[in-house]
């Protein structure tokens, strides 16, 4: 493990449907305690092909996923981009996601390291620790969450429109939405995993920051990896609170025809 010194299911919304105004009058005057259901679980990994204590952490976090079947849990695999100077570049690495990292670094403590593992933006561990994983899991599912989220998007010609509508507590939150490639496997030429095939599941490829709109819907437009298909990736969209980081709600986009 390296450390470096430095200083979300969301409610399903069985009443909303979105059309052109996306969000029905019905769903608008429900109170948020109405619209909280289940807990969810976002789960986001930092992890890098160059660190030889992370496959571990891969793969724990592949069988969380597979394991909760249609329960609201979101793993993201972040690749960060430090580990590239150690002898092997990460194809899916980003700066973008080792930023991310830092500032969840300076919340919790203080250090930045591979593996690691944030839920919901409250509580953090090394990505393989099993049993830190599993218990923050629970209790991240047996929550009630204060807000509801709902993406629906309409993919065209490398774009995806996505639709959102959010009600409860997210006055402070920003809408994350986080590009997903499923699965992926690496051969590793060099550094600390040099001559070994990866398997790497749910990576974060894109992640685009949204201010939502103050009336708790509207729309953006992002691009689309090329290749991108639905059976192959995923969206993920989570609302998080721009200070103190703990995710309010999550959600898978759902696409229409």
């Amino acid at each position: 493990m390296k450390t470096i010194k430095i200083s979300a299911i969301s409610a399903l919304i069985a009443l909303v449907i979105i059309g052109a105004t996306l969000v029905n009058k019905s769903f608008a005057s429900k109170k948020t305690e109405d619209l909280a259901g289940d807990g969810f679980a976002v789960l986001e990994l930092f992890t890098s092909e160059g660190c030889s204590s992370c496959p571990p952490a891969d793969e724990l976090l592949a069988r969380i996923q597979s394991e909760a079947g249609e329960k609201p849990v979101y793993v993201l695999s972040y690749h960060v981009d430090y580990w590239d100077r150690q002898g092997w570049r990460d194809v899916f690495s980003n700066p973008l996601f080792s930023k991310r990292q830092y500032r969840y670094g300076k919340q919790f403590t203080g250090q930045v390291y591979t593996p690691q593992v944030i839920v919901n933006g409250k509580a953090e561990f090394v990505g393989s620790d099993e049993k830190a994983s599993r218990e923050a899991l629970s209790a991240a599912l047996s929550g009630k969450p204060s807000t509801a989220l709902l993406l629906k998007g309409q993919e065209t010609s490398g774009k995806l429109k996505i639709d959102y509508a959010f009600r409860g507590d997210a006055k402070n939150d920003q809408l994350l939405i986080a590009v997903v490639e499923k699965h992926a496997i690496s051969k590793v030429a060099s550094g600390e995993n040099a001559g070994r095939t990866l398997t790497h599941s749910q990576i974060v490829r894109d992640l685009y920051t949204i201010d939502p709109e103050r009336s708790g819907n509207g729309t953006k437009e992002i691009s689309l990896p090329k290749g991108f298909d639905t059976q192959k990736w995923e969206i993920v969209g989570f609302m998080q609170d721009r200070e103190t980081g703990v995710i309010h709600a999550a959600a898978r986009t759902q696409f229409n025809n």
